[in-house]
């Protein structure tokens, strides 16, 4: 299994015969080198998305028509890319699972909000949401935008993730230190890898306060297009 991050809130997950791209943001994000966009999406099978803020579904219509792959989200904003762009989705929603080949992808709650700029003002289809993603003997929990929420012991409860990909920038979302209190509260993680952070000033630009929260635990800094190896 290969967990790539494409920065920001960007990931390639190659897991179980399957390449799933999480929130593909290529076109802008000012930590991602252009030049290699034709690497970070080949062969892409499915994108997962949390939300419809810009800085997560950016180019994710473009790569679904270039790659083929399937958009898999929240059944509200699934449906309106359905109905508007002639696109194959999965729609589903919080508590339900599906099945990406041997990938079994359970929507869970965040606590954000998700919007699209629209002709007439802002487009608000469906709701942000996070995911556990389980396969090859690995469950990922991908908080999508959050806060730390009490709900995520129950996540840890039924899906007892070993992997967690987190939010923790600030501003926007929970910051290092609420990040490293979600997962030594509610988790049991064997690795953490932040994200949502460095991509600009206003965001954290180190890890440091998580991983000094976080003792015992393989955080993991990401390098942009350098693949984690499990």
């Amino acid at each position: 299994m290969k967990i790539t991050w494409m920065g920001h809130a960007s990931f390639r997950i190659e897991i179980d015969g399957q390449i799933i791209l999480i929130d593909p943001w290529i076109t802008g994000n000012p930590v991602f080198p252009e030049a290699r966009r034709a690497e970070a999406i080949a062969g892409a099978t499915q994108i997962l998305i949390t939300h419809a803020h810009s800085d997560h579904v950016a180019d994710c219509l473009e790569i679904a028509r270039e790659t083929g792959a399937t958009l898999v989200g929240q059944y509200d904003l699934m449906g309106y890319w359905a109905e508007h762009e002639d696109l194959a989705t999965i729609g589903f929603n919080k508590g339900g699972t599906v099945q990406l080949g041997k990938v079994a992808v359970t929507m869970v709650h965040a606590v954000h909000s998700s919007s699209f700029a629209g002709p007439n003002g802002p487009i608000v289809p469906g709701t942000e949401c996070g995911y556990m993603i389980a396969g090859e003997g690995h469950t990922i929990y991908v908080s999508g935008d959050t806060d730390v929420m009490a709900d995520m012991a129950v996540f840890n409860d039924l899906h007892a993730p070993d992997i967690g990909i987190l939010c923790a920038g600030g501003h926007f979302t929970m910051d290092m230190k609420r990040a490293a209190y979600a997962a030594k509260t509610f988790f049991d993680f064997k690795t953490v890898i932040p994200c949502h952070y460095k991509t600009f000033p206003l965001l954290e630009q180190s890890a440091e306060a998580l991983i000094e929260g976080l003792p015992g635990v393989d955080v993991k800094e990401p390098e942009v297009m350098e693949p984690i190896e499990f």
